[in-house]
């Protein structure tokens, strides 16, 4: 028996978001991860500041990280600030982190970034997922099942 979806993850508040991910690449699975931050980083986040735009995850030595993400320094920070475009830990369970490793080694996935978000508990999150790229005819075929899906909701507005 197949092993029952889990639920959307409860965001509360959604920081950074990487709308363009979603058009760029097939989305496999999703994964929920913590991310090991600075005090600065956070507060820096709570304000609503932060890209993930051009990130991405990878696995190294059993670990997971985010490359490439900017969480700009804190307006109020001293000198402990920190470093904007610093490697940030990814925290996952081991068992998350085999799998994923083998899906990238084996299946040429990508772990790529989805949004940056704050649980109901307060903590900063990260959605990961496993995703394949897509080609330019894929991306085509996107634009116009997209199109296509507008032009039906205005249609059924005006004579719905």
């Amino acid at each position: 028996m197949a092993r029952p979806k889990h639920p959307q993850f409860e965001k509360t508040k959604t920081v950074a978001e990487n709308r363009r991910a979603r058009f760029e690449y097939f989305i496999e699975d999703t994964f929920e991860a913590g991310i090991a931050l600075t005090g600065t980083e956070v507060k820096s986040l709570r304000f609503g500041q932060g890209s993930i735009v051009e990130s991405y995850a990878e696995i190294r030595n059993g670990e997971a990280w985010l490359v490439n993400s900017n969480v700009p320094e804190f307006s109020h920070g001293n000198r402990f600030n920190h470093e904007p475009k610093r490697v940030r830990k990814l925290l996952l369970h081991e068992r998350e982190i085999d799998r994923l490793q083998g899906a990238v080694e084996r299946k040429g996935m990508t772990l790529v970034p989805l949004s940056v978000y704050f649980n109901s508990r307060g903590r900063a999150k990260v959605e990961l997922a496993l995703a394949k790229g897509k080609n330019a005819a894929d991306k085509r075929q996107t634009i116009k099942e997209r199109d296509w899906k507008r032009e039906q909701a205005r249609v059924m507005r005006d004579h719905g």
